[in-house]
């Protein structure tokens, strides 16, 4: 970024993905960084956000109230142009009130991919190989009988998938390459060429929770996909299945989950995420012997923390040029954006193309 441009004031709380960020945007002269913290006073917080081109909001375990990116946080905010969250997930940003505010919404989709897929993987043989189970029984029980905890392959079984973006791609890739599985994927947005081109047979809702042994999510946590699935889809599981949930919290039914494994309904699960982060430790999913739990770290490794926060600083170094970001959510605000940028900036963006 050249020092002929004008300044964009950047914030964010207290810390990024990996201080490769600050390096990065560091050396970029027309990017000021209003580094905050959530115990600092109101109205210097307030002060902050008044004059802010873009925020970086953390994660929602991280995050605090009030700094949410929502309606009453823009309305403090009305110099804001874009707000990008963390990671591949951005629940903590409300894309619909962006939106309306013309501020382009954008995330970290992808560049923890390989971590959350070798992550599933990870809970899929774990869970088929009853390694936790075993685990537990060898350290309570002398003299345990090894055939006690026998497992099943999972090389030919079928994978399912709810949501074959660049995760759900990454899971199909590894799940057919490594183990010859067969993949199944429901996707509403996509068609059956396009879910071929990346691995997978299409197959509606029905069909991924009747048939697969393992039903993996990768869907973003919205107003369509929150309590998507529940008591009615685990009912469809073969008792030998496993359910695995590496997006967000809340899509799935908790109380349902735990209500069909007491039952048999299904053979265990596998999850990094829960409506509330952490769970309680009387969550009565971790009661569950059966279930493997992980504290939403999936895409938390030391590969996918740099390539975070590396993408997220070289996307806002792009956003503050004018360039169309890569990882735009909301294309459709464009046209007004462009507007409050150039009102901005005195310069236009690229047109979105």
């Amino acid at each position: 970024m050249s020092n002929t441009l004008p300044t964009a004031r950047l914030a964010y709380f207290s810390h990024w993905m990996d201080p490769v960020a600050l390096r990065v945007l560091g050396a970029e002269p027309s990017i000021a960084l209003d580094h905050l913290q959530f115990d600092m006073d109101r109205p210097t917080l307030d002060a902050a956000f008044a004059q802010a081109h873009g925020y970086h909001a953390l994660p929602r375990v991280e995050i605090k109230e009030p700094w949410f990116c929502d309606a009453a946080l823009l309305a403090r905010a009305p110099n804001l142009l874009a707000a990008c969250s963390s990671g591949a997930g951005f629940d903590v940003i409300d894309v619909e009130a962006c939106t309306k505010a013309g501020v382009i919404v954008c995330h970290q989709s992808g560049t923890n991919k390989e971590a959350v897929a070798e992550h599933v993987l990870g809970l899929m043989l774990a869970l088929s190989k009853k390694i936790g189970v075993a685990d537990k029984m060898l350290r309570r029980q002398a003299g345990l009988d090894r055939f006690a905890v026998t497992g099943r392959d999972i090389r030919g079984k079928t994978i399912g998938l709810v949501g074959i973006g660049q995760i759900g791609t990454r899971v199909a890739e590894l799940c057919r390459g490594l183990f010859g599985m067969e993949v199944l994927a429901c996707d509403p947005y996509l068609d059956a060429a396009t879910i071929a081109a990346r691995g997978g047979v299409k197959a509606s809702m029905e069909e991924v929770f009747a048939r697969a042994d393992f039903v993996s999510v990768h869907v973003p946590r919205n107003k369509e996909t929150f309590g998507m699935i529940g008591a009615a889809q685990y009912a469809l599981m073969k008792p030998t299945a496993y359910f695995i949930q590496t997006s967000r919290g809340g899509i799935h039914d908790e109380a349902a989950l735990a209500q069909a494994l007491a039952a048999g309904q299904l053979a265990g699960a596998g999850l990094d995420v829960f409506l509330k982060e952490p769970p309680p430790p009387d969550h009565p999913l971790l009661g569950f012997d059966n279930v493997l739990v992980t504290p939403h770290n999936a895409g938390i490794t030391e590969e996918a923390l740099h390539d975070m926060a590396e993408g997220a600083a070289l996307q806002w170094i792009q956003i503050f040029k004018g360039e169309v970001p890569p990882r735009l959510e909301n294309p459709e605000v464009w046209p007004l954006y462009s507007k409050r940028f150039e009102a901005a900036f005195g310069f236009a963006p690229q047109a979105l193309g």
